[in-house]
Parts: C-alpha cells; structure tokens; sequence
C-alpha cells in the first residue's frame, strides 16, 4: 500500500482563495435569503464575528437596492475570501439602471433611503460598473480583516 502525503504548504496554498457563487430572483423575499447564504458561508469559512456581521450587513443593503431599484429579474451574488482575511462581495443584476447608483440625501423622517450611507460606513471600499457577469451592472464592496 502506498501512502500519498502532502506538505503543509501545499495544503495552505490551495486555501488562500475561496469563492462562492449563488443566485437568488429578484424579489424582497431575496434579501432574508441572501443574508442568511451569506452568514452560513462565512461561518463555514470560520471568518471572524464582526466580519461576518458587517458582511452580511452590506449583503442586505446592496440586495436591497438590486431588487428595489433595478426592475432585475435575478441577482448573481459572489463572495471572495482571501487568506489575510479580505472580503469582496458583489451583486450583478440583469437590469438596466444607469451607473452610478443613486446617493441622494435622505431626509431625518424617511424610513429608507439610507442603504448606500451604510455601505460607505462600513466597507473599506466599494463601487459598481457594468457586469462581466450578467447583463446589467455590478455592485461590490470590499472589508478587510480589521472590520
């Protein structure tokens, strides 16, 4: 019998990099899905407590705006870890709303409105552009392992 071994290091490189895709239609009853997709993949991932908390916040706000701003009919959702613990979410949309995403003001007695102030709090970095992935646009933001 022949016993296969690897190194360690060969073990950790195949490790740096994890991705996850998955897709969700483009309905409110999407968000709760989303967040919760997101949650069991970091747990499982055993990313960090606040990262993950922060993670899945910014899930729901950007898949909020996807579903309510995009006329969208599906949401491709995508999170990278990467070995120092940096995290890359995106949504692609298959919708056609102009780049880049609405920032208006939102006035001290609005219920909503305030999705996009959040993710600049929160992420190190964020944008969008127009989707490789789909046929509309792509929202991303980035936290690092200081979240």
């Amino acid at each position: 019998m022949t016993l296969r071994t690897t190194s360690a290091p060969a073990l950790a490189a195949t490790a740096r990099r994890r991705e996850y895709w998955f897709g969700l239609p483009a309905l409110r009853t999407s968000v709760k899905a989303a967040r919760d997709t997101v949650r069991d993949r970091l747990c499982a991932w055993h990313v960090p407590g606040d990262l993950c908390c922060d993670a899945v916040l910014l899930v729901s706000e950007l898949i909020t705006n996807v579903v309510i701003h995009t006329h969208s009919g599906h949401v491709l959702c995508g999170l990278t870890l990467t070995d120092d613990e940096h995290l890359r979410i995106e949504l692609h949309d298959d919708g056609h709303t102009p780049l880049p995403p609405s920032q208006r003001q939102t006035g001290p007695d609005e219920e909503s409105g305030r999705g996009l102030f959040l993710v600049r709090q929160i992420a190190d970095r964020w944008g969008s552009a127009r989707s490789t992935r789909a046929k509309g646009n792509v929202v991303w933001a980035e936290l690092g392992a200081h979240a």
